[in-house]
């Protein structure tokens, strides 16, 4: 386990919340008549701010993400007693993101949301954008990894516009954004489905990238 990769997981994942979390408001405060331009809006800083993290620090190991970590542990890249220590430090990390973005917008440190994300059509959409990310993202890094950031922001991009839940498809981004009632936040009767839904997408990109591994043939030559 080395220190180094926990540090980017707590840094890289704060960073991350801080910037979902201050750009909802920043939007919701620029164009509160307009919840189109608001979303583009977040949006827009939300993948431009995922790159920029994910290139800074593309060379620690970190995800950023307990799904990621719970697919590196089912392929066997790392034991679980590492992947527990990585997700509370993603956990963590997104916590301290979401507080510090409240700080900058005075706001109070945390506070429950109350926007509802609810039923089957939200947990759905949380599989197959955390299924897509992480099949992208593993794709990616087997056959460009230098690409593997700029390829998960366009995901994530995408993400908010052709999902219903707004492509969360993280489960440390879920629970903290339960602690803020910016736009951007999740009510905790929501954020279960919201689990579930980003659990399932992680055997479900498992076998996918399974599928979609290169074969290798052996020829033998008769004599």
């Amino acid at each position: 386990m080395s220190p180094r990769t926990l540090l980017a997981e707590f840094v890289g994942t704060a960073t991350l919340l801080c910037v979902v979390v201050g750009s909802a408001e920043m939007a919701a405060r620029l164009a509160p008549a307009d919840p189109a331009l608001a979303l583009l809006c977040n949006t827009l800083a939300t993948g431009a701010g995922l790159r920029a993290i994910l290139t800074a620090l593309a060379d620690t190991g970190c995800t950023l993400n307990p799904a990621a970590t719970a697919l590196d542990v089912a392929v066997g890249r790392i034991s679980w007693s590492v992947a527990f220590a990585h997700m509370a430090a993603q956990v963590a990390g997104a916590v301290v993101g979401v507080v510090a973005a409240h700080v900058m917008f005075e706001l109070p440190l945390a506070s429950v949301s109350t926007t509802p994300r609810a039923g089957p059509a939200m947990i759905v959409a949380e599989a197959l954008a955390t299924t897509g990310l992480l099949v992208v993202a593993g794709r990616t890094a087997a056959t460009a990894p230098g690409r593997v950031p700029v390829v998960v922001a366009a995901w994530v991009v995408a993400g908010y516009w052709f999902t219903r839940s707004m492509c969360f498809a993280n489960p440390a981004v879920t629970l903290a954004r339960v602690l803020s009632s910016t736009p951007a936040g999740i009510a905790p009767s929501s954020a279960l489905g919201f689990l579930v839904g980003e659990a399932a997408g992680v055997p479900c990109a498992v076998l996918l990238l399974k599928l979609l591994a290169p074969t290798t043939t052996t020829t033998t030559e008769g004599t």
